[in-house]
């Protein structure tokens, strides 16, 4: 008796928990946006993170070249600056895959009404990347520059 009455609230908690970001989903501007931004965010994640040493050192040169410091100065803050980066470059894009992710099952629940969630990651929507066009059915955005301030 008892065991059963544990299932049921385990199962009304996983029901809830899965309805919950419908719910607040409500208030939304119609498209199924949620849903396209969320397989970008899938698909286009795993070449972030393997770019991200590649967009980090870009980063650096550019930010180097960009600075009135000394050259002893640049020369030593390369590398770690690099190894930082490269660090930031790659968690954010795991954040970016997460995003994708928890977006999915909203994405298809919204999808026959038509109603959209705001992103969960506004980096991956508004930063500068180097391969950034639009294809048919997906806005294609890899190697983004997670450390450059999102515009809108």
């Amino acid at each position: 008796m008892i065991g059963s009455q544990r299932n049921r609230v385990r199962i009304g908690a996983w029901a809830a928990w899965v309805a919950l970001p419908c719910l607040v989903a409500l208030p939304a501007d119609a498209s199924p946006a949620t849903l396209q931004r969320s397989v970008q965010n899938i698909v286009f994640a795993p070449f972030d993170l393997a770019l991200s040493p590649f967009v980090a050192t870009g980063a650096v040169v550019q930010n180097l070249g960009e600075t009135d410091d000394s050259t002893a100065v640049r020369v030593i803050y390369f590398v770690p600056g690099v190894a930082w980066n490269t660090g930031v470059q790659g968690f954010a894009s795991v954040v970016r895959e997460i995003a994708g992710l928890l977006e999915f099952v909203p994405g298809l629940a919204l999808l026959p009404f038509e109603r959209d969630l705001a992103p969960l990651f506004v980096p991956a929507e508004r930063s500068p990347a180097w391969i950034d066009f639009d294809a048919r059915v997906l806005h294609v955005k890899v190697a983004i520059d997670y450390t450059v301030l999102a515009t809108d």
